[in-house]
């Protein structure tokens, strides 16, 4: 999994500052994100790991799949099947997706709760992450009954555990060590 996130990275970045220097994010992350997800499917896959096939196949295969193609995916994809790195396209596409957040200075928080937030209790978590983070936020909630009160927020690799079991789990570590 490291070997092919640092794999992937160098593509992902190529493509990033190519859509940002064309302003086509859009095009681009929903390219990305459909060819990803088509690359994870096992027949495709094992016809973009066939030897048998030649790169401009595979490439032409990928670009018939895109109802729009954005400018300059399609040497993209040429790149990647001459150096034998379609099989990469997921992990491009997530590594696209960060760049694109941080450089829109955004952020996706999960919030997990033990019961369903309303749309004040999202506003006001939305806001007040906001100015913690200095980022705009989008919130997706989940539900965990398991949590009994409290919340999880998950960003990016920070994890904020203010959940009842959370609080739980570290009294029972500290009264057994």
């Amino acid at each position: 999994m490291a070997e092919l996130l640092t794999v992937a990275r160098p593509y992902a970045k190529a493509a990033f500052e190519y859509a940002r220097d064309q302003q086509a994010f859009d095009s681009w992350s929903q390219a990305l994100g459909f060819l990803s997800v088509a690359a994870a499917n096992d027949d495709l896959r094992r016809v973009l790991g066939s030897p048998r096939i030649a790169n401009e196949q595979k490439v032409a295969l990928l670009a018939d799949l895109l109802s729009e193609k954005p400018d300059g995916i399609e040497r993209f994809l040429a790149s990647l099947a001459s150096q034998g790195r379609l099989s990469a396209l997921p992990s491009i596409a997530d590594q696209f997706e960060r760049l694109r957040a941080e450089f829109e200075q955004r952020v996706e928080v999960l919030v997990t709760s033990a019961y369903k937030l309303t749309a004040a209790q999202k506003t006001k978590l939305a806001n007040a992450l906001k100015k913690r983070l200095n980022r705009e936020i989008s919130i997706t909630t989940q539900v965990d009954k398991s949590l009994i009160g409290g919340v999880i927020l998950r960003a990016g690799d920070t994890v904020i555990d203010g959940s009842v079991r959370g609080r739980l789990n570290r009294l029972s570590d500290a009264l057994t060590a």
